[in-house]
């Protein structure tokens, strides 16, 4: 290495002459320099739009063989599809929509038959809808292929597959777990993880308990139940489940705080300390350009684990994307031990009508049931219960 600056002075002063054909051209050294450093700013910002999550999509990969060799692969673009079977025509003027929804078995989850597993259950049916008459019905698969036993052997302090929604993203089907934090694909009876989320801003060993889930711009974003976490009897201890992860088709995670919206929602529906909210669902609608939230729970009381039971809703929040301006929708008639674990929209309705689970636990018993209406609070199926013993938490339609 040269360490005399008037060495490398007198190297950049010197004249540097190319023939190109029958004509030279003489470059100063200055000049030279300048060329050079405009050349590799150039390459730097190829290289810089090329990298992950700027315009040009698409990453840098290693080629595990050769370390040193590596390889640009283009970002696929958004699969679409949706939802994965294609609905039908049937007699009457029905379309027929094939659904699944998932299981949260909570202790249950751990598998007595085989060791070191935990399980989950999707069942399988169809929403049919009428637009005529804008009437739903539903249909559930028989046993055994209406009911399909999903594996993992992932946990978290001995408990996983606790699985809270379900929903398609980029043309797959996927399922959260409120325990482990883990996103899985669901592939028949396969759960594959895909993605673990950490708890509150990211920077902690515990799982997120993940609670709902939704699509945005191409994005998976999964939320918290946007309450702070507190003991049993009420007492704070974090507000970790008032983070929200956004998730792009790569697998790469952000963490936002959330904890603004989400106290936007409890002035709307004038909530003050210490009563609380639960969401154990929200969406995003892409037509609407808004934010939907079906809370579970809405109290006005101080948290407590037992008389939470009997706190369930039956209100409709749809707001705008920055949460300034909301709107209080009421669906149906308040059934205090019923409470929304999840909806989607029904296709091809323009994100007008809504089909959502309403969960039950109460002293130990749990039952689901489903129910329809559109986004003015109109009930076009009642709610029909699903099955006893079971908590689905994510309806989907597959």
């Amino acid at each position: 290495m040269y360490r005399n600056n008037s060495f490398l002075m007198d190297v950049a002063e010197k004249a540097t002459v190319y023939r190109v054909g029958n004509s030279t051209i003489r470059l100063q050294g200055k000049t030279l320099f300048a060329l050079v450093a405009a050349a590799s700013c150039a390459v730097l910002f190829i290289l810089y739009v090329l990298l992950p999550g700027n315009a040009g999509g698409g990453a840098f990969r290693v080629n595990p063989r050769f370390p040193h060799d590596m390889y640009f692969v283009p970002a696929e673009p958004y699969n679409t599809t949706y939802p994965l079977t294609k609905p039908v025509k049937v007699e009457g003027g029905w379309i027929k929509y094939r659904i699944g929804v998932i299981a949260d078995m909570d202790l249950k989850s751990k598998s007595l038959e085989e060791e070191g597993h935990w399980i989950s259950y999707m069942k399988t049916g169809f929403i049919l809808y009428n637009p005529e008459f804008r009437e739903v019905k539903v249909e559930w698969e028989p046993p055994p292929m209406g009911m399909t036993l999903i594996k993992s052997q992932w946990s978290y302090g001995n408990r996983g597959m606790e699985l809270s929604e379900l929903l398609v993203f980029n043309g797959r089907l996927y399922g959260v777990d409120d325990r482990t934090g883990v996103v899985y694909e669901l592939d028949g009876s396969n759960a594959i993880p895909w993605v673990i989320l950490a708890d509150g801003n990211g920077r902690h060993t515990k799982g997120f308990k993940s609670e709902w889930a939704t699509v945005k711009d191409e994005h998976l974003f999964v939320g918290g139940f946007g309450k702070e976490w507190t003991s049993p009897a009420g007492v704070l201890i974090n507000d970790n489940p008032m983070w929200v992860k956004r998730i792009s088709t790569d697998g790469r995670v952000q963490h936002w705080s959330w904890k603004k919206n989400f106290l936007a929602i409890r002035e709307k529906l004038d909530i003050k300390e210490p009563g609380y909210v639960i969401h154990e669902t929200g969406g995003w609608s892409e037509l609407h350009r808004k934010w939907f939230f079906l809370p579970r729970r809405v109290s006005k009381e101080r948290y407590d684990d037992k008389l939470d039971e009997h706190m369930g809703a039956n209100h409709m929040l749809i707001a705008n994307e920055d949460f300034s301006a909301l709107e209080d929708v009421l669906v149906g008639d308040v059934t205090p031990t019923h409470g929304f674990s999840s909806f989607k929209f029904l296709p091809d309705s323009g994100d007008d009508i809504i089909v959502a689970l309403k969960s039950e636990e109460d002293d130990g018993n749990v039952s689901t049931y489903i129910l329809a209406f559109d986004i003015k609070g109109k009930i076009l199926l009642p709610e029909t219960l699903i099955l006893k013993d079971y908590k689905f938490e994510g309806v989907e339609f597959i």
